[in-house]
Protein backbone atom coordinates (compact mmCIF):
# COMPACT_ATOMS: atom_id res chain seq x y z
CA UNK A 1 0.00 0.00 0.00
CA UNK A 2 1.10 4.09 -0.27
CA UNK A 3 2.47 5.46 2.58
CA UNK A 4 -0.87 6.10 5.16
CA UNK A 5 -2.74 3.99 3.93
CA UNK A 6 -5.06 2.17 6.34
CA UNK A 7 -6.91 -0.74 4.69
CA UNK A 8 -6.17 -3.95 5.90
CA UNK A 9 -6.56 -8.10 5.98
CA UNK A 10 -5.87 -10.33 9.03
CA UNK A 11 -4.33 -14.24 8.60
CA UNK A 12 -7.56 -16.54 8.07
CA UNK A 13 -8.11 -20.06 8.29
CA UNK A 14 -6.88 -21.41 4.89
CA UNK A 15 -9.51 -22.64 2.44
CA UNK A 16 -9.64 -25.54 0.99
CA UNK A 17 -5.31 -26.14 -0.93
CA UNK A 18 -4.99 -26.45 -4.64
CA UNK A 19 -4.04 -30.03 -5.79
CA UNK A 20 -0.67 -30.03 -7.01
CA UNK A 21 -1.96 -31.96 -10.34
CA UNK A 22 -4.45 -28.45 -11.07
CA UNK A 23 -1.18 -26.68 -11.06
CA UNK A 24 1.30 -25.38 -13.45
CA UNK A 25 3.62 -23.00 -12.86
CA UNK A 26 5.41 -21.25 -15.83
CA UNK A 27 7.90 -18.26 -16.62
CA UNK A 28 5.72 -15.33 -17.58
CA UNK A 29 7.55 -14.89 -21.02
CA UNK A 30 5.48 -18.37 -21.86
CA UNK A 31 2.17 -16.67 -20.30
CA UNK A 32 -0.29 -14.28 -22.67
CA UNK A 33 -0.26 -10.75 -21.23
CA UNK A 34 -3.88 -11.14 -20.87
CA UNK A 35 -3.74 -13.81 -18.56
CA UNK A 36 -0.83 -11.64 -16.52
CA UNK A 37 -3.30 -8.62 -16.48
CA UNK A 38 -5.96 -10.85 -14.60
CA UNK A 39 -4.11 -12.16 -12.03
CA UNK A 40 -3.21 -8.04 -11.18
CA UNK A 41 -7.01 -7.30 -11.43
CA UNK A 42 -8.18 -3.95 -11.34
CA UNK A 43 -9.03 -3.10 -7.94
CA UNK A 44 -6.46 -3.91 -5.43
CA UNK A 45 -2.64 -2.91 -5.23
CA UNK A 46 -1.16 -4.73 -7.68
CA UNK A 47 -3.55 -3.14 -10.28
CA UNK A 48 -1.73 0.26 -9.28
CA UNK A 49 1.62 -0.67 -8.83
CA UNK A 50 2.13 -2.95 -11.00
CA UNK A 51 4.92 -4.85 -9.41
CA UNK A 52 7.50 -1.88 -10.31
CA UNK A 53 7.73 -0.54 -6.42
CA UNK A 54 11.46 -1.45 -6.42
CA UNK A 55 12.00 -0.75 -9.72
CA UNK A 56 11.95 2.91 -8.84
CA UNK A 57 14.69 4.80 -6.40
CA UNK A 58 12.90 7.61 -5.91
CA UNK A 59 8.99 7.45 -4.59
CA UNK A 60 7.22 5.38 -7.83
CA UNK A 61 3.54 7.32 -7.06
CA UNK A 62 5.51 10.86 -7.93
CA UNK A 63 7.73 9.24 -10.82
CA UNK A 64 5.78 7.38 -12.68
CA UNK A 65 1.96 7.17 -14.28
CA UNK A 66 -0.29 4.14 -14.33
CA UNK A 67 0.34 3.61 -18.18
CA UNK A 68 4.60 4.13 -17.67
CA UNK A 69 4.28 1.06 -15.21
CA UNK A 70 2.30 -0.85 -16.76
CA UNK A 71 4.11 -0.70 -20.30
CA UNK A 72 6.87 -1.45 -17.92
CA UNK A 73 5.73 -5.02 -16.29
CA UNK A 74 4.90 -5.50 -20.20
CA UNK A 75 8.53 -5.18 -20.96
CA UNK A 76 9.76 -6.81 -17.98
CA UNK A 77 7.92 -10.00 -18.41
CA UNK A 78 8.26 -10.64 -21.97
CA UNK A 79 4.68 -12.20 -21.84
CA UNK A 80 4.06 -13.94 -25.21
CA UNK A 81 7.13 -14.36 -25.82
CA UNK A 82 8.73 -17.61 -25.34
CA UNK A 83 12.07 -16.94 -26.88
CA UNK A 84 12.50 -14.20 -24.45
CA UNK A 85 15.80 -14.37 -23.59
CA UNK A 86 15.31 -12.79 -19.79
CA UNK A 87 11.62 -12.63 -18.34
CA UNK A 88 11.04 -10.77 -14.59
CA UNK A 89 8.78 -13.66 -12.73
CA UNK A 90 6.38 -16.84 -12.79
CA UNK A 91 2.65 -16.98 -13.41
CA UNK A 92 0.89 -20.08 -12.01
CA UNK A 93 -2.53 -21.58 -13.76
CA UNK A 94 -4.86 -23.48 -11.46
CA UNK A 95 -6.72 -25.69 -14.18
CA UNK A 96 -5.59 -23.81 -16.91
CA UNK A 97 -6.51 -20.64 -15.45
CA UNK A 98 -4.07 -17.67 -14.61
CA UNK A 99 -4.40 -17.57 -10.70
CA UNK A 100 -1.05 -16.37 -9.95
CA UNK A 101 2.53 -14.14 -9.84
CA UNK A 102 5.94 -14.25 -8.39
CA UNK A 103 8.45 -11.66 -9.20
CA UNK A 104 12.29 -13.23 -8.97
CA UNK A 105 15.09 -11.80 -10.78
CA UNK A 106 18.68 -10.55 -10.66
CA UNK A 107 18.58 -8.07 -7.14
CA UNK A 108 20.49 -5.78 -9.55
CA UNK A 109 17.45 -5.12 -11.39
CA UNK A 110 15.98 -3.55 -8.60
CA UNK A 111 17.59 -0.46 -8.05
CA UNK A 112 14.95 0.73 -5.12
CA UNK A 113 16.89 -1.97 -3.17
CA UNK A 114 20.30 -0.24 -3.18
CA UNK A 115 18.70 2.44 -0.02
CA UNK A 116 16.10 0.49 1.37
CA UNK A 117 17.67 -0.56 5.06
CA UNK A 118 16.77 -3.92 5.32
CA UNK A 119 18.44 -5.97 2.67
CA UNK A 120 21.54 -4.89 3.99
CA UNK A 121 21.32 -4.25 7.31
CA UNK A 122 24.09 -6.17 9.63
CA UNK A 123 25.54 -8.17 6.53
CA UNK A 124 28.28 -7.14 4.03
CA UNK A 125 27.27 -6.98 0.85
CA UNK A 126 28.14 -6.16 -2.54
CA UNK A 127 24.99 -4.42 -3.87
CA UNK A 128 26.08 -4.94 -7.29
CA UNK A 129 26.60 -8.34 -7.23
CA UNK A 130 24.25 -9.93 -10.52
CA UNK A 131 24.87 -13.27 -8.64
CA UNK A 132 22.37 -12.42 -5.97
CA UNK A 133 18.64 -12.82 -7.58
CA UNK A 134 15.86 -12.06 -5.12
CA UNK A 135 12.26 -12.69 -4.91
CA UNK A 136 10.46 -9.35 -4.26
CA UNK A 137 6.67 -9.92 -4.95
CA UNK A 138 3.69 -12.46 -4.76
CA UNK A 139 -0.19 -11.26 -6.38
CA UNK A 140 -3.05 -13.74 -6.08
CA UNK A 141 -5.62 -13.31 -8.37
CA UNK A 142 -9.10 -12.93 -6.67
CA UNK A 143 -11.00 -16.34 -6.11
CA UNK A 144 -7.80 -18.32 -5.39
CA UNK A 145 -6.69 -16.58 -2.32
CA UNK A 146 -6.27 -18.10 1.12
CA UNK A 147 -5.55 -21.71 -0.85
CA UNK A 148 -1.60 -21.72 -0.11
CA UNK A 149 -0.13 -20.50 -3.67
CA UNK A 150 2.16 -18.91 -2.39
CA UNK A 151 3.98 -21.74 -1.15
CA UNK A 152 4.41 -23.48 -4.47
CA UNK A 153 5.31 -20.26 -6.13
CA UNK A 154 8.25 -19.48 -3.56
CA UNK A 155 9.33 -22.69 -4.27
CA UNK A 156 9.71 -22.66 -8.03
CA UNK A 157 11.80 -19.48 -7.97
CA UNK A 158 14.75 -21.46 -6.53
CA UNK A 159 14.77 -24.13 -9.58
CA UNK A 160 13.92 -20.91 -12.02
CA UNK A 161 16.78 -19.24 -10.82
CA UNK A 162 19.56 -21.75 -10.04
CA UNK A 163 18.64 -22.92 -13.58
CA UNK A 164 19.36 -19.14 -14.91
CA UNK A 165 23.02 -18.45 -13.24
CA UNK A 166 21.97 -16.93 -10.17
CA UNK A 167 24.51 -18.01 -7.02
CA UNK A 168 22.12 -17.30 -4.63
CA UNK A 169 18.40 -16.40 -4.19
CA UNK A 170 17.00 -14.08 -1.32
CA UNK A 171 13.90 -12.60 -0.43
CA UNK A 172 12.53 -10.68 2.00
CA UNK A 173 9.40 -11.71 4.21
CA UNK A 174 7.30 -10.51 6.76
CA UNK A 175 6.53 -12.69 9.91
CA UNK A 176 2.94 -12.89 10.51
CA UNK A 177 1.30 -14.12 13.53
CA UNK A 178 -2.75 -15.47 13.76
CA UNK A 179 -5.04 -13.01 14.63
CA UNK A 180 -3.18 -9.55 14.22
CA UNK A 181 -3.70 -7.05 11.33
CA UNK A 182 -0.98 -6.53 8.30
CA UNK A 183 -1.59 -4.31 5.46
CA UNK A 184 -1.17 -5.52 1.91
CA UNK A 185 1.05 -3.87 0.99
CA UNK A 186 3.76 -5.61 3.96
CA UNK A 187 2.29 -8.96 3.13
CA UNK A 188 3.35 -8.95 -1.12
CA UNK A 189 6.93 -9.55 -0.25
CA UNK A 190 6.04 -12.85 1.15
CA UNK A 191 5.38 -13.99 4.95
CA UNK A 192 8.29 -15.91 6.26
CA UNK A 193 6.37 -19.46 6.77
CA UNK A 194 6.23 -19.37 3.10
CA UNK A 195 9.59 -18.84 2.41
CA UNK A 196 11.14 -21.17 4.84
CA UNK A 197 8.66 -24.18 3.47
CA UNK A 198 10.17 -23.82 0.57
CA UNK A 199 13.68 -24.33 1.55
CA UNK A 200 15.27 -20.47 2.50
CA UNK A 201 17.05 -20.13 5.60
CA UNK A 202 17.11 -17.02 7.56
CA UNK A 203 20.46 -14.83 7.56
CA UNK A 204 19.17 -11.73 9.43
CA UNK A 205 16.21 -10.01 11.32
CA UNK A 206 17.03 -6.23 10.77
CA UNK A 207 13.42 -5.36 11.66
CA UNK A 208 10.95 -6.78 14.73
CA UNK A 209 8.49 -8.44 11.89
CA UNK A 210 10.88 -8.22 8.76
CA UNK A 211 13.79 -11.05 7.93
CA UNK A 212 16.57 -11.43 4.78
CA UNK A 213 15.78 -14.94 3.70
CA UNK A 214 18.66 -17.00 1.34
CA UNK A 215 18.93 -19.97 -0.60
CA UNK A 216 22.75 -20.46 -1.27
CA UNK A 217 23.59 -22.63 -4.49
CA UNK A 218 26.55 -24.36 -4.26
CA UNK A 219 29.00 -25.58 -7.24
CA UNK A 220 27.22 -28.10 -9.78
CA UNK A 221 23.38 -26.77 -8.71
CA UNK A 222 22.60 -28.03 -5.63
CA UNK A 223 21.15 -25.89 -2.65
CA UNK A 224 22.50 -25.67 0.55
Amino acid sequence: MTEGTTMTTTMTTMKTPIPAEKLTIVPANEASWDDLVAIFGTADYPSRCKCQRLKFAGWMWRDSTQEQRTAMLREQTACGDPDAATTSGLVAYVDGEPAGWVAVEPRTAYPKLRGTRIPWSGRAENKDDAGVWAVTCFVVRKGYRGRGLTYPLAAATIDFARERGARALEAYPMITEPGKEITWGELHVGARQVLENAGFEEVSHPTLRRVVMRVDFAQGGDAR
